[in-house]
């Protein structure tokens, strides 16, 4: 299925503008990232996590202080999706039974209408999370430096750092959007393992719709000796726009159908799939392919 027949929208004239768009977003995101941070889930921050749901809808910091009085330690408590779920995490630790027994008999007791009801807990020992944090860091490290040397035997080492370029773009902007809105959306944007998980299939999902281009400007270069190098790549791209658009078209809406779906728990996993298929899709025509462009006038500009 093609879209667009004998397409030729000039992408290289207006690398420089989406170069500056895209340092302005890593800064935006890496502003918002020291100044806000992410919110950490019980996954790497060790402690226990309950998920409640009540009768009526609750007051978060009257909840919070009567919590504090009984469990010793000021807990997190914050609306979870909806006014009558609330997301309470704690450090204490101990039997997990026991702190979701206090927790349910204080909202009970403090809100009699409430009729509190634990519809999820989760319980992690601070040394397993910090080994999931360092593992979370090494896995995203180990996929960039196993998909430069990839790319780099595949093609040639300009399309590796370009690759790599793309996906550090990719995942930084998601980053940064994650810490720019974790207050401001009705749904929970915490980082947790399946974050990560989400994190890992952006990174396949940019790299392919990559390799795809990549593949075509070598295909091209090979054929149209004579072009400058600069046009190469804008025919490569606009050969494969039709199929970019398709393939991610038809899996936004995937997404999207689980994004409104899939319920409270796999909405920020679904937010992360939607934003990183977009950035990533991007990516691949302003970022990757530029990047190589870049190196390779370079290199010719330093041989002469």
């Amino acid at each position: 299925m093609r879209i667009f027949e004998n397409a030729n929208f000039p992408f290289t004239s207006n690398w420089t503008k989406a170069f500056i768009l895209s340092g302005a977003l890593i800064v935006l995101s890496l502003f918002a990232l020291l100044a806000r941070g992410v919110t950490l889930g019980i996954d790497f921050l060790g402690g226990s996590e309950f998920v409640i749901e009540t009768a009526a809808p609750l007051n978060v910091t009257q909840v919070r202080g009567q919590l504090d009085a009984r469990l010793g330690l000021a807990p997190e408590v914050k609306l979870f999706g909806s006014p009558n779920t609330i997301l309470v995490r704690t450090t204490v630790g101990g039997d997990i039974n026991e702190t979701e027994r206090v927790i349910v008999e204080t909202i009970a007791a403090g809100f009699p209408d409430a009729n509190p009801t634990v519809v999820k807990t989760d319980s992690v020992g601070p040394r397993f999370a910090d080994d999931l944090k360092r593992g979370a860091f090494l896995s995203i490290i180990f996929a960039l430096a196993v998909i430069f040397i990839y790319i780099m035997l595949r093609f040639e080492w300009r399309f590796g750092v370009g690759a790599v370029v793309a996906l550090a773009h990719d995942v930084t902007i998601t980053l940064g959007l994650f810490a720019l809105l974790h207050d401001l959306v009705p749904f929970s944007l915490q980082i947790d393992q399946a974050i990560i998980a989400a994190f890992l299939t952006i990174v396949g999902y940019s790299l392919n719709d990559t390799v795809v281009v990549f593949d075509r400007i070598r295909e091209y270069a090979a054929v149209f000796k004579t072009e400058a190098y600069d046009v190469v790549v804008n025919k490569s791209i606009n050969s494969t726009l039709s199929r970019t658009i398709v393939t991610s078209g038809t899996t936004l809406i995937v997404v999207f159908v689980l994004f409104v779906t899939g319920g409270e728990v796999l909405r920020g996993f679904a937010f992360a799939l939607i934003v990183g298929i977009l950035i990533g899709t991007y990516s691949s025509i302003f970022v990757a392919a530029p990047v190589v462009l870049r190196l390779r006038s370079s290199g010719r500009k330093q041989s002469r």
